[in-house]
């Protein structure tokens, strides 16, 4: 984040003056994603759009784009993953007051203040996958492929069955 601008905002003030910011983030000062990353390089650009919402509360549109460096759950290798997402986020101080009524996500904050590093980061982790793994799996870190295996097993007469022997004890009982 550039030097000088404040992560805590007003966002009523800043609803009341439509007031759209830009942030930049390294993934280093994220700290919710860290334990996905496979290294904490890049950075994560977010826009936070200001307004009021119909139902008098304030609103912010909110946008990123990054590209994190996650780690495959097949091979448990680096890869790159580009995000795009976007939300609306109604914010209200009181829980009971915002939830009902919205079709927006809601975020309640105690003091008036919301930290833009946290809405950014929090979309983020709303637009990561569950079990992150590579685009392709032909190509997948060093793990070998189903599709060499299949063909590699396609010539031999007997295909290998791992659970035989379990098979032919459960015959003999």
């Amino acid at each position: 984040m550039a030097a000088g601008l404040p992560d805590l905002v007003d966002v009523q003030r800043l609803a009341e003056g439509a007031a759209v910011l830009e942030r930049v983030y390294g993934m280093s000062e994220l700290p919710r994603v860290q334990d996905l990353l496979a290294e904490a390089r890049g950075e994560l650009r977010a826009s936070f759009g200001f307004e009021r919402a119909a139902s008098g509360r304030a609103m912010a549109r909110v946008e990123i784009h990054a590209e994190p460096q996650l780690v495959c759950q097949r091979c448990m290798q680096g890869f790159a993953f580009p995000v795009s997402a976007g939300s609306e986020v109604e914010f209200a101080g009181d829980e009971a007051a915002g939830a009902a009524d919205t079709e927006r996500e809601f975020f309640r904050m105690d003091t008036g203040l919301v930290s833009l590093r946290e809405l950014a980061e929090e979309e983020l982790l709303l637009a990561l996958p569950i079990a992150a793994a590579c685009s392709t799996p032909q190509s997948c870190g060093n793990a070998p492929s189903l599709a060499t295996e299949a063909e590699g097993s396609a010539g031999s007469e007997e295909m290998r069955r791992p659970f035989s022997a379990l098979q032919d004890l459960l015959k003999r009982t």
